[in-house]
């Protein structure tokens, strides 16, 4: 079988989600055979437009802001209509990052924002599938899904520092690596049922 292609499609105000977005593509080259671009919302070519077309999954990622994603992705997110009234991405798989300052930080609005994105879309969305972690007197903060989400990877950065937890890396590299799983899994079953 040839090589899947998974685009990350991002953007990141202050470079914590940039740091989620480099572990989610670390995960999801931790499969074989998987071939992993990413690309700025913020800043987009025509070749990084061609990407997102031809690749097998999608994964968004941005910051949350005000309980909603960034101003960059919502302009993105506008601009991918073309694709939308064409129905190209859809069938694809999808699946979502965000990050906060907060613990909250109201970051379930902004997985649900991306997955109803992929959902207009036609895509298919692939969930976290992580148990929550730190939610016992014998767990802590260095484990994985450490704020609990389950539609996507949330991770959480103190405003004033450049640093990303540890837990919250791990989460996005499982994020990947589920994606890359997954969208393998998805090829194979098209490949087959098309003989």
């Amino acid at each position: 079988m040839s090589d899947i292609s998974i685009v990350i499609a991002s953007h990141s105000g202050y470079g914590h989600t940039a740091q989620i977005a480099a572990a989610v593509a670390d995960g999801a080259r931790s499969v074989a055979g998987t071939q992993v671009q990413r690309v700025d919302v913020a800043s987009l070519s025509d070749a990084d437009w061609d990407l997102m077309d031809a690749a097998d999954a999608i994964i968004f990622g941005t910051p949350t802001y005000m309980g909603t994603a960034s101003g960059a992705f919502h302009t993105f997110a506008e601009a991918t209509s073309k694709r939308w009234m064409t129905r190209a991405w859809s069938d694809k798989l999808a699946a979502g990052f965000t990050n906060s300052g907060s613990m909250s930080g109201d970051k379930l609005h902004t997985l649900q924002y991306l997955a109803l994105l992929a959902a207009q879309h036609g895509m298919l969305w692939v969930s976290l599938n992580l148990l929550p972690g730190w939610n016992t007197t014998t767990s802590g903060p260095q484990d994985d899904n450490r704020l609990g989400f389950y539609l996507g990877a949330g991770a959480q950065s103190f405003n004033d520092t450049p640093a990303v937890h540890d837990a919250d890396l791990s989460t996005a590299r499982h994020l990947g690596r589920r994606v890359a799983e997954h969208t393998r899994i998805h090829r194979a079953g098209l490949t087959a049922a098309a003989h």
